[in-house]
């Protein structure tokens, strides 16, 4: 009687010898899995499924939509209704639409307005300081006065740290309450003392997410009302503002006037921003945040914001390309442990101090931003009289800039195209047109060949 395995072996030195076990065998070696071709919607299966001809869908409008209104309620109700049927998409229509809370943003859903008429903004900001101590335990503040604040309203929360004088920032939702005091949709878990001089202003991202995946944003308009609020850091909110998120896609979208970012993503990973328009915002107009792997920021233009394009900490295999960046204090700055990433074919124009920054951030052996590479962009009129157009400063080193046009259309005064600071590492240089400056290559390094 045949053992299991001298039949299997007999079978497969039969198949071989037919050239079937042949092509098997060098499938099997190759390493590539089956393609799916005919895809099933499969309990659990979140990575294929059939592309259905219609999907769920929701409307939001003013006047007229399966949900009339112009206020965050309304907008998060139908986010909420596409949420628990397990996804789809929600229409807003053209209208404006002011917020009292950021929008949240649950996994697969598509957010989509009709076009620049799609308005989303917020109100004027407030600032009332706490009247009453909250230990980090508890779930409620109590204000000097509750001004216009209401139940429902975003607010952040604001002290300094009594134990090592750090700043300390808490988001939270007002759900309940008695004349100033309000109770909290969490708990505050950090302490708020009067000693720290704790304040509550009505600020928040409008729209936002944590922890959530395969998420749209496309076709609408941002408008953070700059001149009537106060700043919010970059790190915790913007006119779109996403934590530990995984393949967001912005798209048409239109970020502009936020007293903070536009578009900030802090360990996001597979984010794609594409023919957005990010302008007039106080700090940065596109922020790949810390730690987010593989962004890829497309044919986007970014005008008037403090920094253009800003990659953050340890940003690491992105992509910036055919962007226009104009009229930014910083086109573009890159720095603590940001490598490997790639920024071609962009247009920078009229930068405010520097086209390209190579930031200096020592805090470590090897925090630069190295491995980067620079190739076929055009840099015009960076700076004042001092000006620089690529500027690389501290120990950067195994960057790749080659195939630019870097020019300067006014008087050469102290001008710069390339300058490579003295602690710099190899900074390779190839093929780049450089004219108009007063130096086109200021290298400072006394010792290193380029």
């Amino acid at each position: 009687m045949n053992s299991p395995d001298f039949s299997r072996r007999r079978f497969l030195g039969a198949a071989l010898v037919s050239g079937m076990g042949a092509v098997s065998a060098k499938r099997l070696t190759a390493g590539k899995p089956p393609v799916v071709k005919r895809p099933r919607a499969t309990d659990g299966d979140q990575r294929f499924e059939p592309d259905w001809k219609e999907r769920l869908s929701i409307s939001v409008g003013p006047k007229k939509g399966d949900i009339v209104g112009s206020s965050d309620k309304a907008l998060q109700a139908a986010i909420d209704y596409i949420a628990g049927k397990g996804g789809g998409t929600v229409q807003i229509q053209a209208g404006t639409f002011t917020l009292r809370n950021a929008l949240h943003l649950p996994s697969h859903i598509r957010l989509s307005g009709s076009g620049p008429e799609t308005i989303i903004t917020k109100g004027a900001s407030e600032t009332v300081a706490l009247s009453e101590d909250s230990d980090w335990y508890d779930q409620e503040i109590t204000l000097e006065k509750s001004a216009n604040f209401q139940v429902g309203d975003g607010i952040v929360l604001i002290a300094k740290n009594p134990s090592n004088g750090s700043q300390n920032v808490i988001k939270r939702s007002l759900v309940a309450r008695s004349g100033n005091r309000f109770k909290l949709n969490d708990g505050l878990r950090k302490n708020l003392w009067l000693a720290g001089k704790p304040t509550a202003s009505s600020l928040f991202p409008l729209l936002t997410s944590e922890y959530t995946r395969n998420v749209v944003i496309e076709n609408l308009t941002l408008d953070g009302n700059r001149k009537n609020n106060t700043n919010l850091n970059g790190n915790y909110g913007g006119c779109i503002f996403l934590q530990d998120c995984n393949r967001y896609t912005i798209r048409d979208v239109t970020t502009r006037n936020y007293n903070g970012d536009g578009i900030s993503f802090q360990i996001c990973h597979d984010v794609k921003v594409e023919n957005c328009h990010s302008h007039d915002n106080a700090d940065l107009g596109v922020h790949p945040g810390s730690g987010s792997q593989r962004p890829l920021i497309l044919n986007n233009r970014l005008e008037n914001n403090n920094i253009g394009l800003f990659w953050c900490w340890g940003v690491k295999h992105g992509l910036a390309e055919k962007n226009q960046l104009h009229g930014n204090k910083y086109s573009i700055s890159i720095g603590h442990n940001d490598t490997d990433n790639i920024m071609r074919q962009n247009k920078i124009t009229n930068s405010g101090k520097v086209g390209i920054l190579f930031r200096n951030d020592a805090r470590g052996k090897n925090f630069w931003a190295n491995r980067n590479t620079v190739i076929d962009n055009q840099i015009i009129n960076s700076g004042g009289d001092d000006g620089v157009a690529i500027d690389i400063t501290g120990k950067t080193a195994d960057v790749t800039i080659s195939g630019n046009k870097i020019v300067e259309q006014r008087d050469p005064m102290q001008r710069t195209g390339i300058r490579i600071g003295a602690e710099a590492g190899i900074i390779k240089l190839a093929d780049n047109q450089i004219q108009g400056f007063m130096k086109s290559i200021d290298d400072l390094r006394k010792s290193q060949s380029t």
